[in-house]
């Protein structure tokens, strides 16, 4: 017998690619999450899961019942939308999904100020550090920063942000500083492994001109932002990072901007839903509570 807390348990699990992940997600410790899953699958009688150090795959039970989860869980949420419809109040849960760095930075805030705002709402944040599984059911605003690849979802724009190619001043004052792309091959570069994108690629444009691809041989990589990020302050290399989150770091001249004149892809925030159709309302409302609160680009000076 499982429950219906049991099926969002699992599927927070199944969002994630790691037991550790799916305990910052669950906010309890690795430990309790290993400890539910493996009751429950003395239940079920069947594994759902596949442990390794690389982290976590779901079995084809698991992925059975992940699916069958997200549609009995989304059919339940849309009963209770249809319900709550008829009196025209903003209630029911709310599901968000965002990346780990940004998420924990400006949108978690986010959604405990739009549930205090909403009594009749609950809401959970799943918190990810991986590619986000897009076509899962199990989310109703997904938080999305740079190329989307699936284009069967709608988007809307939260908030510019540039991505900046910068370093320390400690590792400029070792190595000199990059006079153009080409240069970074001869430097130590440190790449941030995320979205399934390539990586090593850099790509640069200047003014109208065509775009300069290079192809860096990173010395570090990570697929944690935070951790990029770090090793550039120390000054271990160079680094390709979004604008909201090394902003404050250029600001206060820890990393220094590199190749005046030219500009990397940009990587804009915005929110993705499934469907403008039959939004419901407090999905409608969630969108407009972040669309106002991204409209000044927090991470940039205000004029």
């Amino acid at each position: 017998m499982i429950t219906t807390d049991d099926l969002r348990f699992f599927l927070s699990l199944a969002a994630t690619s790691s037991l550790a992940q799916a305990a910052r997600a669950l906010d309890v410790t690795p430990p309790a999450v290993t400890q539910r899953l493996h009751a429950l699958e003395k239940r079920l009688g069947v594994r759902l899961v596949n442990r390794s150090g690389r982290g976590t795959a779901l079995t084809d039970e698991g992925r059975l019942l992940a699916l069958r989860a997200g549609q009995i869980c989304g059919e339940l949420n849309d009963l209770a939308d249809e319900l709550v419809g008829r009196r025209g109040v903003v209630a029911g849960h709310l599901r968000v999904v965002a990346p780990l760095g940004f998420g924990q930075r400006y949108v978690a805030g986010l959604v405990a100020q739009f549930r205090e705002n909403s009594e009749d709402v609950t809401a959970s944040l799943v918190l990810s550090d991986g590619p986000p599984r897009l076509a899962s059911d199990n989310w109703d605003v997904m938080i999305h920063i740079g190329e989307l690849r699936d284009s069967t979802l709608v988007a809307y724009p939260l908030a510019p942000n540039r991505r900046i190619l910068c370093a320390s001043p400690a590792y400029l004052a070792r190595r000199g500083a990059p006079a153009k792309p080409e240069d970074l091959r001869d430097h130590d570069c440190i790449a941030l492994r995320e979205n399934e994108e390539d990586v090593t690629l850099w790509r640069f444009k200047r003014g109208r001109g065509p775009a300069v691809g290079v192809r860096i041989a990173p010395v570090l990589s990570s697929n944690a932002g935070a951790v990029a990020v770090a090793w550039a302050l120390a000054g271990h290399g160079i680094v390709a990072r979004s604008e909201w989150d090394v902003a404050e770091h250029v600001k206060n001249r820890d990393l220094v901007p590199l190749l005046a004149g030219w500009t990397l892809p940009e990587a804009n925030v915005v929110a993705l839903v499934k469907s403008r159709q039959d939004l419901s309302a407090r999905t409608a409302g969630f969108l407009a509570h972040l669309r106002t609160a991204f409209a000044a680009t927090p991470w940039r000076d205000k004029p």
